[in-house]
């Protein structure tokens, strides 16, 4: 089955929802919102997930669904979710942490540089 992001989020602005959402843009990465702020299933599965209200927690599930393909991986109790590859799920991560986990679900590739050629010599 095809697989898809989502991303719970919430209406108010966020520099965290504010980052991902510039870089999935940017990298023509298609992802299907979910608001915690307009739907209290939403915010309690972020809260069960998490422990804390945070946003973005972006998920890969199976098309057409809203939870992970796969259980995340735990954290330890009362830790900051902030950053955490948890496989299937990643909340609040900087640029390079979003980055890495959309590339390991195949969602994002890095540019290869490419090699100048060296002049010929006379």
């Amino acid at each position: 089955m095809h697989r898809e992001l989502v991303m719970y989020g919430r209406t108010t602005p966020c520099p965290f929802i504010s980052t991902a959402k510039r870089v999935l843009d940017r990298e023509g990465i298609p992802y299907r919102e979910l608001y915690i702020d307009k739907n209290k299933e939403h915010e309690q599965r972020v809260l069960d997930w998490t422990g804390f209200l945070s946003v973005p927690t972006l998920i890969i599930a199976e098309a057409g669904e809203e939870l992970p393909y796969e259980t995340p991986l735990p954290l330890a109790k009362g830790a900051s979710p902030r950053g955490i590859n948890r496989g299937s799920m990643i909340t609040e991560a900087n640029e390079e942490e979003l980055l890495r986990w959309l590339q390991q679900h195949g969602l994002y590739q890095p540019a290869t540089p490419t090699t100048p050629v060296a002049a010929a010599s006379d």
